[in-house]
């Protein structure tokens, strides 16, 4: 009696054609999860990484596997997976995110303060800061409603060696100068009497923080 053995594997997923001259080397698997779901499903953002690199090298033992976290503003929008694609470079998301950015910024009043490309919009036309201006204000938007005296505003912005000699009078013509430049919004640096300075978010102001912060590794 002769016995036929049928292969019921399904067959291997054919992926993208790859351009001639080129060969495939590796992919990219994009998992959307924070700390919190992660820890509702009885687990943490190591364990999953440990285990899909441990299935990798079983399933293929030759493979190299290397995993990044991505790190993102607390309280940003947008779901897990596309904040994981934007923050590791994935070059679709990074496109639609810069085209995203450009329409809205011909349609919105008010100011929008964008982190990711050092600039500032004031009812939809980038206001011409120096690099320094634009230091000291992202430097207080960062501490949104924390008061920053000047001596901290000196050591953090200026280094050793740089050409200014910054002292507590700087900072003041240089808050007075940025002031100047927001012009009717210049409410939002907010003096301390006595203290130092402070960023009052407005109705009319919008925060962009950056997209591509740097990933922490496994």
């Amino acid at each position: 009696m002769s016995i036929s053995l049928i292969n019921t594997a399904p067959p291997a997923r054919r992926i993208a054609s790859v351009p001639a001259g080129t060969e495939a080397r590796g992919f990219v698997l994009y998992v959307g999860i924070n700390e919190a779901k992660a820890a509702a499903g009885g687990t943490n953002l190591g364990r999953i990484v440990d285990s899909l690199k441990r299935l990798a090298t079983q399933i293929a033992p030759g493979a190299e596997t290397h995993a990044a976290v991505a790190l993102a503003p607390q309280g940003v929008g947008g779901s897990d997976v596309e904040v994981v694609r934007l923050a590791l470079h994935d070059p679709s998301a990074v496109a639609k995110h810069r085209h995203d950015t450009d329409s809205q910024s011909h349609d919105t009043d008010g100011v929008v303060i964008d982190i990711s490309r050092k600039r500032v919009l004031r009812d939809g036309v980038v206001t011409a800061l120096t690099y320094k201006e634009f230091e000291l204000l992202q430097y207080l938007v960062l501490r949104e409603g924390r008061t920053v005296d000047r001596a901290e505003l000196i050591t953090s912005l200026w280094a050793v060696g740089d050409d200014e000699i910054p002292n507590e009078r700087t900072i003041d013509v240089h808050v007075r100068r940025l002031r100047s430049k927001l012009d009717r919004y210049e409410g939002i640096v907010r003096t301390v009497r006595g203290i130092g300075y402070r960023f009052d978010r407005h109705a009319d102001v919008s925060i962009r923080h950056p997209d591509t912060p740097s990933p922490g590794r496994f």
